[in-house]
């Protein structure tokens, strides 16, 4: 007679199937869970980075200095948490601990934009404008505001790794798969928030929303009984994000794809501010074109065609300023007025008369391709793209400046608005000098305090027969061309021009700032706001 196993037995096996069983999905969970949060925080990380910019811009601009702070403080921040936190995990290899990190970060990612406009609104006011403050007024902020966040998502990696390692033999896989997940997280970080969130919601909102994913990521590891924090910052998503930045006057405000875009209007003149704010990009009056600033100065130059303007391209039209003086003073002119940003033009049809002259055309794109892809030919260029305080260096060098004579109409003009300082011209000598290797005459015109007009002629013109040509300008327009061709000077063709391979814009202009804010500050002056 064979014999049958023993009910126990039977109940023992059982069981250890069903043990393994548990301890195979409680694993998975964990893994799960644990790849869930180290993405998270990787986007946590580079949305912060993305959105420190946006945050910075309306009170120190969008500059290489000022980026230079945000990256280089969130390299800093990153660096530490993965040693932090592979010592951490070290003594402590238990996923809760992570979790409740990660959960630390999320709400001080929550807390910045409520905390960050007063506090950047108290430190902006003892600055100089465009001086050296700017650089230590962004690096105390970004110390304070966005380094904690950083410093304790970037703990998750080394914590992941230590404690996600099951079997040595598969360590380098297992670090693998973390680091790919990590690096997945931080490409959605960075653009999600530039490309969609932030045009779409804004900056707090975009913040609110990544600081409650990733509390949700957390809460996987903690336990559910932690979800309201997640809850709780979900909720902060209904609170309206208010100012940006309190601005006397201000009408309307907007942060686009490109930049923060700010209307203030005093008494009846508006003006446009972009970014940081110390400059004025635009300036709309009711009964007048004219601005006495940096526009009136490109009204000079039709006349010394000696013909009239039959096209001409304002490359950098912002607004629209100098666009609809020309439709009082060369009202026959068509304009192609190539502005990068679609939500600048919807302000200047809202704020700024852009659709005033009806020979204005407006072209969404950037300066440079727009030369490059189209077949138009032009009797004056116009170039006044500037992203304060820099003018961006592809359109500073020789190869810029051949393109822009190859679409130059036979005797045709080329005018820039370069930004100066009172005794340093560096910046301007050096645009103008590499102007003069593509351009046969080449002419620059002090014309206000921060601001210099250079002009290149595709055909060198006798000075005498120029000069003949300003008086015909319209009466509003003479003293102006009478004042040019009295102060202007020749350049020569600089020997170490710029080129699209070496246009060290950023350095010579950033040395020009704090040059003139030590000596400035040595003689009691402040920096006064300047219109690029």
């Amino acid at each position: 007679m064979g014999s049958t196993s023993s009910g126990p037995e039977v109940s023992s096996a059982a069981a250890r199937v069903v043990g393994s069983a548990e301890v195979t999905k409680g694993k998975t969970l964990r893994r799960g869970a644990l790849s869930g949060l180290v993405f998270f925080a990787g986007i946590g990380s580079m949305a912060t980075e993305i959105c420190a910019s946006r945050l910075l811009a309306p009170y120190y601009g969008s500059s290489t200095m000022i980026w230079a702070n945000v990256i280089g403080l969130i390299l800093i921040a990153l660096s530490i948490g993965y040693v932090l936190g592979g010592k951490i995990a070290d003594r402590w290899p238990n996923p809760r601990v992570l979790g409740m990190i990660v959960l630390a970060g999320a709400v001080l990612i929550a807390i910045v934009p409520f905390v960050a406009r007063p506090f950047l609104a108290v430190t902006i006011n003892g600055i100089d404008k465009v001086s050296t403050g700017a650089v230590i007024g962004s690096f105390a902020a970004s110390l304070i505001l966005f380094v904690p966040p950083v410093l304790l998502l970037g703990m998750v990696t080394p914590f992941a790794i230590r404690i996600g390692i099951e079997n040595v033999d598969k360590a380098g896989s297992t670090a693998g798969r973390i680091f790919a997940l990590s690096t997945a997280g931080s490409l959605l970080g960075t653009f999600l928030p530039a490309l969609l969130t932030i045009p779409l919601v804004g900056t707090q909102r975009t913040l609110l929303g990544t600081a409650a994913l990733i509390a949700a990521a957390a809460v996987l590891l903690v336990g559910v009984r932690w979800l309201w924090v997640a809850i709780v910052l979900a909720a902060l998503l209904a609170i309206p994000p208010g100012a940006v930045k309190a601005t006397t006057g201000a009408i309307y405000e907007k942060e686009s794809r490109y930049q923060f875009i700010q209307v203030a209007q005093e008494g009846p003149t508006r003006y446009l501010f972009l970014n940081e704010g110390f400059a004025v990009h635009s300036v709309w009056r009711p009964d007048t074109v004219l601005t006495g600033g940096e526009w009136d100065m490109f009204l000079t130059v039709p006349p010394l065609l000696g013909r009239p303007a039959a096209k001409i391209a304002i490359l950098g039209n912002a607004a629209g300023t100098t666009a609809r003086a020309f439709g009082v003073f060369y009202p026959e002119t068509q304009i192609d007025g190539v502005e990068i940003d679609p939500a600048v033009s919807a302000v200047a049809r809202q704020y700024f008369g852009l659709g005033d002259n009806p020979k204005l055309t407006v072209r969404t794109a950037d300066a440079r391709p727009f030369l490059l892809t189209t077949k138009e030919r032009y009797d004056l260029i116009f170039i006044d793209a500037y992203r304060q305080p820099y003018v961006p260096f592809y359109l500073a060098t020789a190869d810029f400046f051949k393109l822009c004579r190859e679409r130059l109409n036979p005797g045709g003009i080329v005018a820039l608005n370069v930004s100066t300082v009172p005794g340093d011209d560096r910046l301007s000598r050096s645009i103008a000098g590499t102007l003069a290797t593509q351009f046969p005459l080449v002419m620059k015109w002090p014309a206000l305090h921060f601001n210099q007009l250079v002009l290149g002629f595709s055909d060198a013109q006798p000075l005498p027969v120029l000069d003949l040509r300003a008086q015909n300008a319209p009466s509003q327009i003479l003293p102006l061309t009478k004042l040019l061709t009295a102060n202007w000077s020749q350049v020569a063709p600089m020997a170490d021009y710029w080129t699209d391979d070496r246009a060290p814009v950023e350095w010579i202009t950033d040395r020009m700032i704090v040059s003139y804010g030590i000596s400035g500050k040595a003689r009691g002056e402040v920096l006064l706001p300047t219109a690029p």
